[in-house]
């Protein structure tokens, strides 16, 4: 590594003498011999205790010729051959050109102009490569380099070896007498080392025309391949690519450890109007620490955490790192299967998890030895991961994103990430992830004004701000920031295999005056409250998800009656939309009407049974999830058992009911984790759930198992009854046998399979047994059996089952023309099949 010199500041005297050497090579006027030679004296004189530094370390270098015998050879050499030839060749055995017919050309000075200087030193410098790096020039080919830390800097070409004039403030020049740029090397001599490397301004730039196209048009679908840090081999060179959009910046430049994070010395070049800053910088590997030093238009500056980071460090670190993958991925049979139907046509029971703390400490790759064996036992098909792109609040659980192309590195790496979803897909687990396109916090590190004006956030204050969570809204109206996200979208599905995104908060992107009162807000171009632009990001990133990814779905998490969420993009709806283009929807009135209704105890119900049955009113309106999520169980809302009402007998028995009924509602079913066995505390990401409740040395754990073992039981008969999915979003999926019975308390409907096949799921929230409770049916089954009765004994109930087949009677009920009688257990759910 290179050391950092005692003192990286110019001497005052030093500095104006080296400034009016410089002024005067900008006159336009030429410099005679002797004005060089001059300024030469001038130089050796203000950089005295430097030139002492370079001698010292001249010496050391054994059998090489001195500066001035190797300039003198150079100049020799030069005058006798072509001007294609480089120096130190034999030469053609053509003859020389008479001097007195050859034109003659007074060097130029290799030195930088006062200008560039001061661009370069005050990281405003728009392209650096301009000027640093090998450039033909009158005389030759002049040679300038910034290195700060450095005592001495030579150009290799070849077998030979050139030092270069020290102009102070870590710049070094010298005038080849070549006649054209060739293949060249530095060597850098520092405190206490001396390093060989590439310049890094010989270099093309590494994004071709295409890339930059794309990248203004707002259409570049992979822009984490272009903008970003990516190791690659560049003209033959091995090293790391480095592109940020910045298109406010003055400058901008690479800081990281391996320039003591002081980005004089790698300025980056504009990329024209694109605002796409780009620098290759050889040498630099995956591993590497680094931020960019962006120049704000006042001319302050700012460090920043690449945005396309596809790495960063552990919390609350910051710095971005320079990541290259080489995960072989072994889900190749998942993936090839995963679009064979529709999500909304295939069972989905959901498991949602908080990695950080489903069991506390473990990193990525021991939850892949753990969460998949657990989550394929009880049967569920996918889970759902909280949000895993870096955030630095672990308390925000992840909804409040600094990093959005990178796995949070609390875990592990990202290859590691993509070990555990691997491992998830071939245990037959599809992944969904949350993901959080909606605002972003203000860490001034991060998004907030990153160039120094407002870029990925509103320009419009009132626009900008989210009033209930202090963070900044994207400005969905700008195609650069679409870009940004709908890329990250397919980033997360292409390059670590998700097979679903739930999108978070879609509600506050789609309206104006979402948490805001009247005057905070501006009606869009038409007078309404819609939000026009975040309605066109929604339906272009559900549209370019599923044409580039088949396979995937997409939900949405949005609580109100917006029109067409999950209907197609090109299809019109009564309010003039198109839809949005998800595939499947939260269900956010289910989950709120019904949790209100299991809350009330069981005398009282009566009063609110249309909170178990308004659902069906709207059921078919859109694709739904039915969610009981960590948002449920969280800030003083209580544990999905604690809600319920009675003693704990009574709270177990209403939650196992609770459980029987949303299984057999139409729609897929989401459960948070540890509400699967029964935890009576609210979830807290300090510790997880409270996996001692299982404990067998624990009085109470067969309470506990009980639930965990309906749980299971609920997924395993889901999954192997297509009434319960195959029609989820189709009328002629469900019929009410009888929705009406609010004195008893009860509820009973058919589910249905494409070819007619039933299940009868009838739900007694009384705490009383009903004998002979008659239910209407269908006429052509033979017999009915019990497939799933939540009060048998192995849950924890009370044992009151059906365990004979049932059959049905000729005496029409409920509408139907037969008709069946049932023991109804108390505070149950009871499933049934034809036998």
């Amino acid at each position: 590594m290179t050391p950092r010199p005692s003192s990286s500041g110019p001497d005052p005297e030093e500095t104006a003498a080296k400034k009016a050497a410089a002024k005067e090579t900008t006159t336009g006027k030429k410099v005679t011999a002797k004005k060089a030679a001059a300024k030469k004296t001038v130089a050796k004189k203000t950089v005295a205790k430097k030139a002492v530094a370079k001698k010292a370390a001249a010496e050391k270098t054994v059998g090489k010729k001195s500066v001035a015998e190797k300039s003198v050879a150079k100049k020799s050499v030069a005058e006798k051959a072509s001007g294609s030839r480089a120096p130190g060749r034999k030469a053609s055995g053509k003859k020389a050109v008479p001097a007195a017919v050859r034109p003659v050309e007074t060097p130029a000075s290799p030195a930088l102009d006062a200008a560039d200087r001061e661009r370069l030193l005050a990281g405003t410098h728009h392209d650096p490569h301009t000027v640093l790096g090998a450039h033909p020039v009158p005389g030759g080919v002049a040679f300038r380099v910034l290195r700060p830390y450095a005592l001495a800097v030579s150009v290799l070409t070849g077998e030979l070896r050139t030092e270069l004039r020290d102009d102070g403030d870590g710049f070094f020049s010298g005038l080849l007498p070549l006649g054209e740029v060739p293949a060249y090397r530095l060597l850098v001599t520092y405190e206490e080392t001396v390093q060989e490397a590439e310049d890094p301004y010989r270099f093309l730039p590494t994004l071709g025309d295409l890339d930059l196209h794309l990248i203004g048009e707002g259409r570049h679908e992979q822009l984490w391949q272009a903008l970003g840090a990516h190791p690659t081999v560049h003209e033959g060179v091995a090293g790391t690519r480095f592109t940020v959009w910045a298109p406010n910046a003055r400058g901008v430049r690479v800081a990281g450890g391996f320039n003591f994070w002081d980005g004089t010395g790698h300025p980056m070049r504009s990329l024209g109007a694109t605002g796409v800053w780009e620098l290759f910088l050889p040498g630099i590997g995956a591993g590497e620490l680094y931020k960019f030093e962006i120049t704000r238009p006042d001319g302050s500056r700012t460090f920043r955490a690449d945005p396309l980071a596809r790495r960063t460090e552990v919390p609350p670190a910051t710095s971005s790192v320079v990541h290259a993958s080489d995960y072989t991925w072994g889900d190749a049979q998942w993936l090839a299967r995963r679009a064979e139907a529709p999500a909304h046509e295939a069972p989905m029971s959901v498991y949602e998890v908080h990695l950080p703390s489903w069991r506390p400490g473990l990193t990525y790759r021991e939850l892949a030895e753990q969460l998949p064996a657990y989550v394929g036992d009880l049967g569920f098909t996918h889970v759902e991961l909280m949000p895993v792109a870096e955030h630095p609040f672990g308390g925000s659980w992840g909804y409040q994103v600094t990093g959005f192309y990178a796995p949070t590195a609390r875990l592990g790496n990202p290859d590691d990430f993509k070990y555990l979803v691997d491992r998830l897909h071939q245990a037959g687990i599809g992944v969904l992830m949350d993901w959080v396109p909606a605002h972003f916090p203000r860490d001034d590190w991060a998004l907030a004004e990153f160039d120094g004006r407002p870029l990925y956030e509103h320009s419009d204050p009132l626009r900008a701000a989210h009033p209930d969570w202090g963070t900044l809204e994207f400005d969905f109206g700008r195609r650069e920031v679409r870009n940004f996200l709908v890329a990250n979208a397919v980033y997360w599905c292409e390059e670590f295999h998700i097979d679903g995104l739930r999108v978070d908060a879609v509600a506050s992107m789609l309206y104006l005056d979402y948490s805001r009162e009247p005057g905070q807000w501006t009606p869009n171009e038409h007078g309404g409250r819609e939000n026009l632009d975040a309605v066109a990001f929604l339906q272009e990133m559900n549209a370019t998800v599923y044409r580039r990814v088949p396979g995937v779905v997409t939900v949405a998490e949005e609580s109100t009656a917006w029109d067409g969420v999950t209907r197609a993009t090109h299809h019109k709806g009564p309010s003039g939309f198109g839809g949005l283009g998800f595939g499947l929807k939260w269900n956010m009135g289910w989950m709120h009407d019904s949790l209100q209704y299991m809350s009330h105890e069981p005398v009282h119900r009566k009063y609110h049974h249309g909170e178990m049955t308004f659902s069906m009113v709207y059921a078919y309106s859109e694709n739904y999830v039915l969610p009981i999520s960590h948002d449920e169980v969280v800030h003083g809302k209580r544990s999905l058992v604690s809600k319920m009402p009675g003693d704990w007998w009574q709270q177990r028995a209403n939650l196992r009911a609770y459980l029987g009924f949303m299984w057999a509602h139409p729609g897929k079913q989401l459960l948070f984790m540890g509400q699967e066995f029964a935890q009576g505390a609210e979830w807290s990401e300090a510790h997880g759930p409270d996996w001692w409740l299982l404990d067998p040395e624990y009085g109470a754990a067969a309470d506990h198992l009980g639930v965990r073992d309906l749980v299971r039981d609920l997924n395993a008969a889901y999954r192997a009854t297509p009434a319960l999915w195959r029609c989820d979003t189709h009328p002629s999926g469900f019929a009410w046998v009888v929705g009406d019975a609010a004195e008893d308390n009860v509820l009973a409907f058919l589910r249905l399979d494409a070819d007619g096949a039933p299940l009868l799921a009838v739900s007694n929230f009384a705490p009383v047994v009903r004998h002979d409770y008659r239910l209407g049916v269908p006429d052509d089954v033979p017999a009915w059996h019990e497939a799933l009765n939540t009060d048998a004994a192995r849950y924890g109930g009370g044992g009151v089952t059906n365990p004979d087949p049932v059959k049905p009677e000729a005496l029409g009920w409920h509408g139907r023309p037969a008709s069946i009688r049932l023991t109804l257990p108390p505070l149950a759910t009871v499933w049934l099949r034809p036998a």
